[in-house]
């Protein structure tokens, strides 16, 4: 079973503010862009439900700092399942700087928690996490202690 789902991201100019620090708000960014990466690459037809009346809220997002990041630095995105309820999901989202050689530093550690609705804009309603994403999720479980 793998422990998480990753992306790399290589840290530019525009994500970083006038002292040369990358801006929090890109922090959330980029869970956004590891959730949308894992239903791409694992429960696409879930994207396909979101063009129909599936809807993922995002309920609360955090981001702690450990260390700053700046433009170039090589980052590793690695999300986790923290819990899988019936109609809500929390992800956890560990930052790691990945270095020479290998070398890994946690920088940030963030969390996501979403809801599954369905029905139009102006009548949703709590609605059920789909099966595939469900079944997608499974390999990230938690492990019991």
């Amino acid at each position: 079973m793998e422990s998480y789902f990753e992306i790399r991201h290589t840290v530019g100019f525009e994500e970083t503010n006038l002292v040369g620090n990358v801006y929090y708000v890109n922090y959330l960014r980029w869970q956004g862009r590891c959730r949308e990466m894992f239903l791409v690459r694992h429960a696409p037809d879930v994207l396909t439900e979101l063009q129909d009346d599936l809807k993922l809220f995002t309920l609360k997002v955090d981001c702690e700092f450990y260390a700053e990041l700046t433009a170039f630095d090589e980052l590793a995105v690695r999300m986790t399942l923290v819990e899988l309820a019936q109609t809500q999901v929390e992800f956890g989202f560990d930052y790691v700087l990945v270095g020479a050689g290998g070398a890994e530093k946690l920088v940030a550690r963030g969390a996501q928690r979403v809801a599954c609705m369905r029905g139009p804009n102006n009548a949703t309603r709590p609605a059920r996490v789909p099966d595939s994403l469900r079944l997608a999720l499974e390999r990230y479980a938690p492990v019991a202690a």
